[in-house]
């Protein structure tokens, strides 16, 4: 049995992101919601959703006396920080009953530093979203930004099998999609759309025209499946540098369309950029879609938006060729549902009687030095697991 409680959408969060994405508000948590709870339904669990304090105090039998209901002792509980804190409110001391079977999906992701509360509290890390003093590994983030949370995904819509390929071939027109659904997206990037305009004809699906320039032919907020049609028409879609880390530039590789990945220099974080203030953590994001960023050319192109020369040879190179369609396998439906399936059944935070991932797994990468666990095994094309360090630290093991 598993409770799913996306406290991000009860209204009593306040934070009316459920209202906001029929209106080109970010949809990325959305995303991830649906696909989760779509993939326990496949996997054929019992769910139980709650999506507001009432549903929550009647699941947990608060306020009905007696003894609660059978249906209110999960095995799992799935929320986000928002929904965590609630069901902290009104447990009160009995939530921590239920602390090790708690999965948190967390966008962004929480480093330890800001999770432990005396270590938090000694170095004046402040978050309103830290200090929950939970295992680093209950917090499931939308990439795998780092081995100390555990990587949930979301699954890519529309991977394009050989043949649909080959028709759209024919079809794909000389045309550049633009990432950015609100206006103040594209405020000083005309210059860099100037440039872009000289080969491609420029779309985009924004909620104000006035905000962009005349050339761009802009159909509004549209539908998921609008969207879709319109990548798979483009040869190009186009990072604005903001937002971070969205659903959107997968999409188009998985559609056979190029994306032009911002970098940011400096890097954006906690420490200097607005929008991560108060997140608890403090990595560096080095491009609009860092993730997108590891795939690389003929997929994702990184480009200095304030470069025209930079930019012009990334559209040349684009231009001259033809880009196959691109999904990685983890956000295929499949590699979801064999993630969760894995994530259910083996991720064991309650006791040590499982050991996952297994032995036979393990492979040992040497790294260079002050390179990180996780950049190490990137460059390999495997993922660091942690899971194995204790393994590693001995004198034995390292020798070998």
């Amino acid at each position: 049995m598993i409770l799913v409680h996306p406290g991000l959408v009860t209204a009593e969060s306040k934070a009316g992101i459920a209202d906001e994405a029929f209106r080109g508000g970010p949809l990325g948590e959305l995303v991830q919601w649906s696909d989760l709870i779509s993939t326990f339904h496949i996997l054929g669990h019992n769910v139980t959703l709650t999506a507001s304090i009432p549903d929550l105090k009647d699941y947990f039998w608060i306020e009905k006396g007696g003894c609660p209901a059978f249906y209110s002792n999960p095995n799992l509980i799935y929320t986000d920080i928002i929904g965590l804190k609630q069901i902290k409110n009104i447990l009160n001391g009995s939530w921590f009953k239920y602390r090790c079977i708690i999965r948190v999906l967390d966008t962004f992701g929480t480093e330890p530093d800001f999770n432990h509360v005396a270590w938090a509290s000694k170095k004046g890390l402040v978050s309103p979203f830290g200090r929950l003093n939970m295992i680093p590994s209950q917090f499931y983030t939308m990439f795998p930004h780092t081995p100390d949370n555990t990587f949930l995904g979301f699954v890519v819509q529309n991977q394009l099998v050989s043949e649909q390929s080959q028709q759209l071939k024919s079809k794909r027109l000389n045309q550049a999609l633009v990432y950015g659904k609100r206006s103040e997206f594209w405020k000083g990037k005309i210059a860099y759309l100037d440039v872009i305009h000289k080969y491609l004809e420029i779309h985009g699906t924004v909620d104000n025209t006035k905000a962009v320039p005349d050339y761009v032919k802009n159909h509004g907020i549209v539908h998921g499946t609008k969207v879709q049609a319109l990548l798979r028409q483009s040869k190009v879609f186009v990072g604005l540098s903001f937002p971070y880390e969205g659903p959107a530039p997968l999409e188009a590789i998985a559609n056979g369309c190029a994306f032009l990945n911002p970098r940011l220099n400096p890097p954006h974080s906690s420490l200097n950029t607005e929008f991560f203030k108060g997140k608890p953590n403090v990595r560096e994001v080095t491009s609009q879609h860092p993730y997108a960023e590891a795939i690389g050319e003929p997929y994702v192109w990184m480009v200095d938006m304030h470069n025209s020369t930079d930019v012009e040879r990334a559209l040349n190179a684009i231009l001259n060729q033809t880009i196959e369609p691109y999904l990685p396998y983890e956000f295929s439906c499949e590699g979801m549902l064999q993630r969760v399936n894995v994530l259910i059944e083996k991720q064991d935070l309650c006791t040590s009687a499982v050991s996952w991932p297994p032995l036979s797994a393990l492979q040992v990468v040497k790294a260079k030095a002050q390179m990180s666990c996780k950049t190490a095994c990137q460059k390999a094309g495997l993922i660091c697991e942690p899971a194995f360090f204790p393994l590693l630290n001995n004198a034995r093991n390292l020798a070998k």
